[in-house]
């Protein structure tokens, strides 16, 4: 499933083409992707226009002027086709099923643009989803309501780290995963995160708050590194795994830039260490990390 570098790639992909164009025709190619479209969802896209293109976490929104927003979720295999009226692809990150990528088959949603440009979605495996909801209610609707904090915004402090985390007896792997606490990040990432802040993934999650609730040193290393890193993924295009990559052949190049995820069996990267990456399984997924510079404390 793409992460939120790979949806932000997507997000800056698509906002030349769409912002401050008005949606001429919607053509809905089968009644459902992973839920059923809202009710009249082409007419009410219709001749409305696309105010701003922004990103919550994994979903892409886009408000419109007629007081309400389409909200995207890529799923695992969504990708957008953007076809300019000068035949320029605009290529905003794409996610594909191998074999599949750009089979006619799985475009399930066209969307014509006053501008000459045609969006298409195409989901092989149709994980995806499209939702509208009124504007003013995004923050409380069904898929945001129970979302945490950005990690790319002002929020991640590490007092709010200490203030999510204090008292949590879970591994801070899972703590990281956990949408309700900080929304957007993936298991990449927090993989990748966690060893540039020198933290065992197993590490008790409490730990990043002392006895009073402040951000102890290890809040402080993991809320300045998991900016750095997602910015770092953002800047490369995001990471060209078996599901990613850019509609024109063009790859994301994060992951060249792995230290840990994937590398099992290989040496660190930190300089100076001479540690090997493990990996270990947490709650049904792959963790890999570095045994000897990561060094789980005492609890």
């Amino acid at each position: 499933m793409p992460e939120l570098p790979e949806v932000e790639t997507v997000r800056r992909g698509l906002e030349p083409a769409m912002v401050g164009a008005r949606i001429a025709r919607v053509t809905l190619r089968r009644p459902n992707l992973r839920f059923p479209f809202p009710d009249g969802f082409a007419e009410r896209l219709e001749g409305r226009t696309v105010l701003s293109l922004d990103r919550r976490a994994k979903y892409l929104v886009a408000p419109l002027d007629s007081g309400e927003a389409l909200i995207l979720h890529l799923g695992m295999s969504g990708r957008f086709d953007v076809a300019m009226p000068d035949g320029r692809n605009l290529s905003p990150g794409d996610f594909y099923l191998e074999g599949a990528l750009g089979t006619p088959k799985h475009d399930h949603v066209v969307i014509a643009l006053s501008n000459g440009a045609t969006v298409t979605y195409n989901d092989a495996r149709r994980f995806g989803f499209m939702d509208l909801v009124p504007t003013a209610d995004l923050a409380t609707c069904r898929h945001f309501a129970a979302m945490g904090i950005e990690p790319l915004s002002d929020a991640l402090t590490p007092e709010a780290m200490a203030r999510l985390f204090r008292h949590k007896i879970t591994p801070l792997k899972a703590a990281l995963l956990d949408q309700r606490l900080i929304a957007g990040l993936g298991n990449i990432y927090v993989c990748e995160a966690l060893h540039r802040a020198g933290l065992h993934p197993e590490t008790r999650a409490g730990r990043l708050a002392d006895a009073d609730g402040a951000p102890t040193p290890e809040a402080r290393r993991l809320a300045a590194v998991i900016p750095q890193v997602l910015a770092e993924a953002v800047a490369a295009g995001g990471s060209t795994l078996r599901d990613y990559a850019h509609t024109d052949g063009s790859a994301g190049a994060f992951q060249h830039a792995f230290r840990v995820y994937d590398r099992a069996g290989g040496p660190c990267r930190t300089a100076g260490c001479s540690g090997f990456i493990a990996r270990i399984t947490q709650a049904g997924r792959s963790t890999f990390y570095c045994a000897t510079c990561q060094i789980r404390p005492g609890e």
